[in-house]
């Protein structure tokens, strides 16, 4: 008996981390394999295809309930496919939206509707099937599981709302089966095709993390020649040389150490998708502290423009390399935000406060640098996108919104262009943890 509850709990165990990780965590794709020619492919079809659709329904094989304006308007529809705002950039949330709604009303509900209207017929009861099939190849299974039933609703009130001599069914249990099964296909295909494309998103990443791996052998042989250069500096070197030596052996080594920390960055983003679940409970002042203590800072002008302010410690539990390297990201991009302005950073142009707001735990990270658009304050997150042209692999915050969000946490921008951003670190509290707020506010020394 003790054997089966095990097994039960394992089992449920396994499920529920099934449905977090593959249908509540997993990122939504509203418009698969994004790109300008598909939308202005898309568009262009279906924009021909409902007026080549009219004539086949309306003449050559007449359906009860064609009608030319409701093709008309679907066709017109069509064209939010082909808008400059869609087509030039298909990753934006924006777009996403647009083709979202657009694409609604084409398939499920239009089709419902008619599908309605006409009987369920074999006409229609096959372009229903087929519209099912498309929707899914179309966009996001969770997205197209969710258009099905809400626009199958709305395609029958519209023709209970409209239609005064609906057509009756003449086989509802042949209906049900032909439309269950498509359905059923529908979400195979797009299920596996979302699980396809994660794991070439994890190939990509295992693979730049293997990469990165590896440039540790010539970054150590690079700091032992630091450490020679050190050596050469205590036997017979002029003192006009040895203030030199010894200022590029202390170079060098800053760039190893700053290197090691780009190869940490990588690794961890090659476990993007499959963050290790270890956790610890966390002082968030001292791993604030640390983190700023130990950055590998280009400059002393670079490090005394960061302040960390403590109002109110707290403790949360997550794994504390994982949001150490988290902080050390925005601390990264602040930093590159900073160097990007046409100022020299002052003290202050940096601040990290750790304080406690309604309820939670908050880290934010705030910064005087060049600031973030709306359109790319919608797409930060997302992978593969950055804000630095021609720089970064664009997995930074995508990898510090998992982290984050595994410790049941929430991560969030408000910036404004050329005032600022500031990153909030929202995490749950420990209850009997929370510190006392800290007298005087901690900078690095």
């Amino acid at each position: 008996m003790s054997l089966d509850r095990l097994w039960m709990r394992s089992a449920k165990a396994r499920l529920w981390r099934w449905w977090l990780d593959e249908v509540v965590h997993a990122p939504m794709e509203p418009i698969l394999h994004p790109s300008r020619y598909r939308l202005l492919w898309i568009g262009g079809f279906t924009f021909i295809g409902h007026l080549v659709i009219y004539v086949i329904w309306g003449h050559l094989v007449p359906q009860p309930y064609e009608n030319l304006w409701a093709r008309l308007v679907m066709a017109f529809l069509a064209l939010i496919y082909v808008l400059p705002r869609v087509s030039r950039d298909p990753s934006a949330t924006q777009s996403g939206r647009l083709f979202s709604l657009a694409t609604w009303i084409q398939l499920p509900w239009f089709f419902s509707w008619m599908y309605w209207m006409n009987g369920g017929n074999a006409a229609w009861l096959g372009s229903v099937a087929a519209m099912i099939l498309i929707y899914y190849h179309a966009t996001d299974w969770r997205l197209a599981t969710f258009g099905l039933i809400t626009g199958g609703f709305a395609g029958w009130a519209s023709a209970e709302l409209l239609g005064t001599d609906v057509h009756a069914f003449q086989e509802p249990m042949a209906n049900v089966v032909v439309l269950g099964f498509a359905v059923i296909m529908g979400i195979m295909l797009g299920f596996s095709g979302a699980n396809l494309r994660r794991a070439r998103l994890l190939n990509t990443l295992s693979t730049m993390g293997v990469m990165a791996h590896e440039l540790r052998t010539p970054l150590a042989t690079v700091n032992l020649m630091g450490d020679v250069l050190r050596n050469l500096v205590q036997h017979d070197v002029p003192e006009s040389k040895r203030k030199k030596l010894d200022e590029l052996a202390t170079r060098l080594q800053n760039l190893v150490r700053s290197m090691n920390r780009q190869i940490d960055t990588q690794i961890s983003n090659a476990q993007l998708m499959r963050l290790p679940r270890e956790q610890s409970h966390i002082m968030a002042a001292a791993l604030v502290q640390d983190v700023v203590s130990q950055y590998p800072y280009r400059s002393s002008r670079e490090r005394d423009c960061v302040q960390v302010h403590i109002q109110s410690d707290f403790c949360f539990t997550a794994s504390r390399p994982l949001f150490a390297q988290v902080l050390t990201n925005l601390i990264k991009n602040a930093l590159h935000a900073l160097a990007a302005a046409s100022t020299a950073p002052s003290p202050g142009d940096l601040r990290l406060d750790v304080g406690i707001h309604h309820g939670k735990g908050r880290i934010a990270v705030s910064d005087d640098g060049i600031g973030i658009t709306h359109d790319q304050q919608q797409r930060i997150f997302e992978p593969f996108f950055s804000t630095q042209a021609g720089a970064g692999n664009g997995l930074g915050l995508t990898f510090c919104k998992n982290v984050v969000e595994s410790a049941q946490g929430r991560l969030s921008v408000h910036s404004q262009p050329g005032l600022g951003a500031v990153f909030m670190i929202d995490l749950p509290l420990e209850p009997q943890a929370t510190a006392e707020p800290a007298t005087a506010p901690a900078t690095p020394g």
